[in-house]
């Protein structure tokens, strides 16, 4: 398989691209108007639709193809198992980080949101009137937790991410647009609770910004590890691999989180969206 330098730009600028993109959700602090759960349910649905089809359609019957024509009936058995690894290794991961400390583990936005311009937390039971100082420390290290855990959750993406974007440049632009979606809830989930803790925009949004450099480092230790050994047998066990992840980040944290940012028919209708979205763009490029 012939890759030129030009494809391991291309490959490089949409991961990174992916993973700046928690930099959009840090700009919430800059916000004086409270977050839009409607708006925010169907993008992750949509992100969700965007992940799960490429996972079925696309990334999984390359696989199937692909080792099947080298290895005959066993390249289907090395394609569902290489599936499975990826939603295990995206499972383990998830069981490394505590679940309240998890921005995988989403809440609705009240429950993660809070109103720095007039120092208050907003919870769903109650709105609290003042933020002590105590309260203020825990936040900020709450920040700072979902930055690491973030981080974590990234960094498998980032190589996933560049090596379908090597394979296949339609491909890598699919996926990348599709993490980046849901990469925004996540620079919230660490934005938020620091400027609240902290009181400072600028900082927060930095925060949140990093968090996603996680996904070009991974890039870049694909870069390393894989540049020597791309072949079309690593290319059908990373893309099957690749498709169990996504599968798992959509049915344990989008859909979820969708369902909890607002109402049911607004993230299925995001869902909807995201696959009809995939499914033209497939036919029509």
């Amino acid at each position: 398989m012939d890759i030129t330098n030009a494809d391991y730009v291309r490959a490089f600028a949409l991961t990174t691209f992916a993973g700046l993109s928690t930099g959009l959700g840090g700009l919430v602090v800059y916000r004086e108007k409270p977050l839009n759960q409607h708006i925010l349910s169907f993008s992750l649905g949509l992100s969700a639709g965007v992940m799960i089809y490429i996972s079925f359609v696309e990334m999984l019957s390359q696989s199937f193809d692909t080792l099947s024509s080298i290895y005959g009936r066993r390249g289907d058995l090395y394609t569902v198992i290489a599936f499975f690894v990826g939603m295990f290794i995206s499972m383990f991961i998830d069981f490394l980080i505590s679940e309240n400390e998890n921005p995988h583990e989403m809440h609705g936005v009240e429950e993660i949101s809070y109103d720095p311009h007039t120092n208050k937390k907003s919870t769903v039971k109650e709105k609290e009137a003042q933020i002590n100082e105590p309260l203020d420390a825990e936040l900020a290290r709450v920040g700072k937790v979902s930055a690491i855990a973030i981080i974590v959750h990234n960094f498998p993406e980032g190589i996933a991410s560049f090596v379908a974007a090597l394979a296949d440049p339609q491909l890598g632009f699919s996926i990348a647009f599709a993490i980046a979606i849901h990469n925004i809830p996540e620079g919230i989930a660490v934005a938020v609770p620091l400027y609240a803790g902290t009181g400072d925009k600028k900082r927060s949004f930095l925060a949140a910004l990093r968090s996603g450099l996680a996904e070009p480092l991974g890039a870049l230790l694909g870069f390393v590890v894989f540049r020597a050994w791309i072949n079309d047998v690593l290319l059908g066990i990373i893309f099957a691999a690749i498709a169990g992840i996504m599968v798992f980040i959509s049915f344990d944290e989008l859909l979820p989180s969708a369902e909890k940012q607002g109402e049911h028919h607004i993230a299925i209708a995001g869902l909807m969206t995201g696959m009809a979205i995939m499914a033209i763009s497939l036919i029509v490029i």
